[in-house]
């Protein structure tokens, strides 16, 4: 099963997992253009050098989008290697929409026919949470994860996250995150022993919002990708303070980076991810 997959590899190589995110800024500190080539080149040298070290990379689609139809083949490549690799693929797409378009989401990202297939997706439930069934049915039927976004450190999020639904109802939380926490938990419930295959996007910056919204997001029983390490400001403290010890210990939480590791330069892009993973595998 993809949790179990996915924990086997945190365990094995720390619970860091690197955003690929070819920013210009950072094509231009590795000497290459702000083209598709340019892109192909970062991202096949950081899927290379990051092989066998971290749990997982998140490659960040809006930024092979961007270049159009050569992007897209760009990231066509990216998920390869990392198949190629035996590196654990986080496509970071938010995907979320209804009926036969969430289904058609679903066949494009999480079905082994698909040149875009990867080993798990983010999507967005803010069409409503059953409005995912096809991406779960789907990671389902192919052993794959989705991870759902639930408490996000851009504070334009809270005006819908932190919302309350009123009295709680169904075992659902009183506010949105809640409910989704929750919801994800209940899809865990019937997938055997061990992590589910179904996690949440929750930041690794959030501080105390869980706690004020009354939301413990390790109940959902499955991975949570936690974006914010490193360059935004988050660690080993900032991870122990949203989620708990335990959580941390137990290695739920995979631990998102992108610029404290990928500035270093292809050369030094695997030191400084063993450096940060290092610094993430202790609780005191």
């Amino acid at each position: 099963m993809f949790g179990a997959r996915l924990k086997a590899a945190m365990d094995e190589h720390g619970p860091l997992c690197v955003g690929i995110d070819p920013h210009d800024h950072l094509l231009e500190a590795w000497g290459l253009p702000r083209t598709a080539d340019g892109v192909r080149e970062f991202s096949l040298r950081t899927v290379a050098e990051l092989s066998g070290s971290v749990a997982a990379v998140k490659p960040q689609s809006a930024f092979y989008e961007q270049y159009g139809s050569a992007g897209v083949a760009v990231l066509e490549e990216t998920l390869a290697a990392c198949r190629a690799h035996e590196l654990i693929s986080v496509l970071d797409v938010k995907r979320g929409d209804i009926g036969s378009t969430m289904g058609a989401y679903a066949r494009a990202y999480l079905d082994p026919a698909s040149a875009l297939a990867a080993d798990s997706i983010t999507v967005s439930a803010y069409l409503g949470f059953g409005a995912l069934d096809p991406a779960f049915d789907l990671a389902e039927a192919h052993d794959r994860g989705v991870f759902v976004l639930a408490l996000t450190s851009n504070p334009e999020g809270a005006e819908v996250q932190h919302a309350r639904r009123g009295p709680a109802a169904s075992g659902f939380g009183d506010s949105v995150a809640g409910s989704i926490v929750s919801q994800v938990a209940a899809r865990n419930a019937g997938s055997g022993p061990g992590p589910g295959r179904f996690g949440l996007v929750v930041g690794a910056t959030i501080g105390s919002a869980a706690r004020e919204l009354g939301v413990d997001p390790t109940e959902c029983n499955g991975p949570i990708l936690a974006p914010g390490v490193g360059a935004q400001g988050a660690g080993i403290t900032e991870l122990v303070d949203v989620f708990g010890p335990e959580a941390i210990a137990a290695n739920q939480i995979l631990a998102t980076t992108s610029r404290a590791v990928l500035s270093a330069g292809s050369a030094g892009v695997r030191a400084a991810a063993k450096s940060l993973n290092e610094s993430l595998i202790q609780v005191g």
